[in-house]
């Protein structure tokens, strides 16, 4: 085969085979297949798209490049769950442990920050010692002993989707359905989970904008699930605002805590559970989704969830102490406080500013060797709908300089606005597919 035929090929929109998908990844891999040549052929995926079947094809594929699991000696349902991304989006923390609570064994292998979008792993890292660079060998025995592992993609799991993702990056192919698929499933797949939940975000803070392209991947995502013979349940949840109220590494942390130990959040005790009871069904656990939020809610409240949380980070080498002293409110060095100017009603807090002033704060990476500061970060203390009095506190923000702070103000004041008419009730689950 020659890699120009195939690109030409796809760049006039005609299916390409498994053949000669594989031709094209694993001739990338062994150098056969130049940087420009995969330049082009991504470029050509972004714009014509690819079939279902050929997404499957490329998962496959991509899958194979590396090392999958096989937990078929552990006798019990796996289940995991993934989010597309959203800021203050802390359910990992809390879904892991909840759901392991029942029996079923969790998986989960996480990801950094991605753009204005928070990562599980820079968030369980601002825990002191915590270990998310778990070797198979560790994370099949942690799952053993838990029934659940929170841990980073290893170099072993799908190596020509890391190599490719780096391609992608650098060549403006990142939204793109078939690619996101392929990327997120590889992954996934690795782990030896029996099925998936999906959240897949809408509203300005996810990473996919408007409506339609979001459908289009938890459609794709649940396709390529079951071709691959796993289950799956798609969430589609509301990124208009941020998820919570606290937004930064150690602060999500301390929010998931928070819950886990009974203090009521509304929007994020809602979709933590009902992402719960989708993973408790289709874990075995439950007759069906609403039952198994019911058993989520009693796993909460009867701080299981919590109990087990402790158990994890003692588990992955966490300062235990450090977390069971949640309560001390650790921040950054220097606070501000952002006060309303007028009387009114909240109608905007824009998810996607909030998360690039988070990083402004010094919560994520603007370069590879940035370093996160695990206190910094955003409180917020009105959420879209509340009533407001000029003069009152509308959100905290902390960082380790008064520079960072002016930066991050600055970007706030775009995200939020008050009027004197109340929004329309905001739907924080838009839709579930099944």
């Amino acid at each position: 085969m020659n890699p120009s035929e195939l690109i030409k090929k796809k760049r006039n929109n005609l299916s390409l085979t498994k053949d000669e998908l594989k031709f094209i990844i694993e001739g990338y891999m062994s150098g056969e297949v130049a940087d420009y040549q995969m330049s082009s052929f991504l470029m050509a995926v972004y714009f014509r798209g690819m079939s279902d079947e050929e997404t499957y094809h490329l998962t496959d594929i991509m899958l194979n490049s590396g090392v999958v699991l096989d937990l078929g000696s552990l006798q019990m349902s796996k289940i995991d769950k993934h989010s597309t991304g959203g800021v203050g989006d802390k359910t990992s923390l809390i879904l892991a442990p909840l759901v392991a609570c029942e029996g079923i064994a969790v998986p989960m292998i996480s990801g950094r920050g991605l753009g204005h979008t928070g990562g599980t792993l820079d968030k369980l890292e601002s825990i002191p010692g915590f270990n998310v660079n778990v070797s198979i060998d560790e994370f099949r025995r942690l799952l053993a002993k838990n029934g659940v592992v929170l841990a980073g993609q290893t170099k072993d799991f799908a190596p020509a989707d890391k190599r490719i993702y780096s391609l992608r990056d650098v060549t403006a192919t990142v939204e793109c359905i078939p690619l996101i698929t392929s990327s997120i499933m590889s992954k996934k797949l690795a782990e030896g989970a029996d099925g998936f939940v999906f959240d897949v975000k809408i509203g300005c803070g996810a990473n996919l904008p408007g409506i339609e392209l979001p459908i289009e991947l938890a459609k794709k995502l649940i396709y390529t699930s079951r071709k691959s013979g796993k289950k799956a349940i798609a969430v589609l949840s509301d990124m208009e605002q941020p998820l919570g109220r606290k937004i930064g590494n150690w602060l999500e942390v301390e929010e998931s805590i928070e819950l886990m130990s009974g203090t009521m959040i509304p929007d994020l005790f809602k979709l933590t559970t009902i992402l719960a009871g989708a993973m408790i069904f289709l874990g075995g656990k439950s007759g069906s989704m609403e039952e198994g939020e019911k058993i989520a809610v009693s796993r909460l409240m009867d701080k299981s969830a919590y109990r087990k949380f402790l158990e994890i980070v003692e588990s992955q080498s966490g300062d235990l102490n450090y977390v069971k002293d949640w309560t001390k409110m650790r921040r950054s060095s220097i606070g501000r406080s952002m006060i309303a100017q007028s009387d009114g009603f909240l109608s905007d807090l824009k998810a996607d500013d909030i998360g690039f002033a988070a990083i402004d704060l010094g919560c994520g990476r603007k370069r590879i060797e940035d370093k996160i500061d695990p206190l910094a970060g955003i409180i917020l203390h009105s959420k879209i709908g509340d009533e407001v009095k000029k003069g009152d506190t509308l959100m905290e923000i902390f960082a380790d300089a008064n520079e960072k702070l002016d930066k991050a103000e600055e970007r706030l004041n775009k995200a939020i606005r008050v009027t004197r008419e109340k929004p329309p009730e905001r739907k924080l689950i838009i839709d579930i597919l099944d």
